[in-house]
């Protein structure tokens, strides 16, 4: 995976990773409420194998915002 982290003024933000799908590659962005990247980081390796379960599934089933998988926290 890789990782873009984002943050907005209110203290959240998002991080955006790219999902392997064999060849190609799926954009996926995880809405988040931690203050720092490395609390995110921590927390998106912690639950890595779910948030890719996730992403898979709502790929599979179409739901995609704008191309884009959308997650929230666990």
């Amino acid at each position: 995976m890789r990782f873009v982290p984002r943050t907005k003024p209110d203290g959240g933000g998002t991080i955006t990773f790219f999902l392997a799908l064999g060849a190609g590659r799926q954009m996926c962005r995880l809405a988040m409420t931690f203050q720092t990247q490395k609390q995110a980081f921590s927390y998106l390796q912690k639950y890595r194998t779910e948030f890719e379960r996730i992403a898979r599934a709502r790929l599979e089933s179409g739901e995609l915002e704008d191309g884009v998988v959308v997650l929230s926290m666990l």
